[in-house]
């Protein structure tokens, strides 16, 4: 276990910072071979020493969450992280969060939709449960991405580390390490990770995973859009959103192929 953080601190105890407004357009292309071996330590260090105070963290306290949570904040200990609230979490979602936050001492950043799900269900209907993407994507938009978005814009991002691993879907396999999305730079420190990589990291650290996994889940969203993995599964993710689609719309898409492609549940 990480016993301090990488981050040099100033004679005051404090992080060193720098306006990272005024932080240049990098060379994604050189930034990517530079970084290609680099280990997930490596690549969020070097994330906080480019954008300091702009670079901010999300989870959705998944399956596998403690690991990336005690990756980074054993780099940067007081990491805001971003989590989507949907309001419509299950039970043991709310209270595995709750057991880490305490325990890994996190920064939590909760930002939900402002409309409830009462009013959202009495003026679209019941968007979850119904097997059509456009319904789908809308209940996304208010749930997921316009909170996300608001985010972001309210602590001034500049650079996001996800938890995302090339293993989970064909999409996440051609997706680089360092990235943009709109004007948000992407960090991704565990894309190469495989599941035995996850499972070594929090067996070393002694770090709990979702109680849904010794359900059968491999992955978890909200309550009605999850379900346990079955011997019919051709892959993980189509337990999610009634195997209709494999992105929550966290991750835009940057084209509209690849929108098409996001959707489908036979990547």
């Amino acid at each position: 276990m990480v016993q301090e953080s990488l981050i040099p601190l100033n004679t005051n105890g404090q992080y060193n910072h720098r306006d990272y407004r005024d932080l240049p357009e990098l060379d994604l292309v050189a930034v990517n071979q530079k970084l290609s071996q680099a280990d997930a330590y490596t690549l969020v260090k070097w994330g906080y020493e480019t954008f300091k105070e702009g670079m901010v963290m999300t989870t959705s306290f998944g399956i596998q969450a403690a690991g990336m949570l005690h990756l980074v904040i054993s780099v940067v200990p007081n990491m805001p992280i971003i989590w989507i609230d949907t309001g419509y979490l299950p039970v043991e979602t709310y209270k595995f969060a709750e057991e880490l936050i305490e325990r890994l001492k996190l920064n939590i950043k909760v930002y939900q939709s402002p409309m409830s799900p009462g009013r959202m269900e009495a003026l679209y209907g019941k968007l979850w449960a119904e097997k059509d993407i456009d319904a789908l994507n809308r209940y996304d938009q208010i749930r997921k991405v316009e909170p996300m978005q608001r985010a972001l814009k309210e602590l001034k991002a500049t650079a996001w580390l996800a938890g995302l691993r090339g293993e989970q879907t064909k999409h996440r396999q051609g997706l680089d390490r360092i990235s943009k999305q709109s004007d948000i730079y992407k960090i991704l420190p565990i894309l190469s990770w495989n599941a035995r990589d996850i499972y070594q990291y929090l067996t070393a650290h002694d770090l709990p995973y979702h109680p849904f996994f010794d359900l059968g889940y491999t992955t978890v969203g909200d309550w009605h859009s999850s379900r346990p993995l079955t011997a019919d599964d051709t892959d993980e993710r189509d337990t999610r959103f009634h195997g209709l689609k494999q992105e929550c719309g966290l991750h835009l898409p940057q084209t509209q192929e690849e929108a098409q492609s996001l959707d489908s549940s036979s990547l």
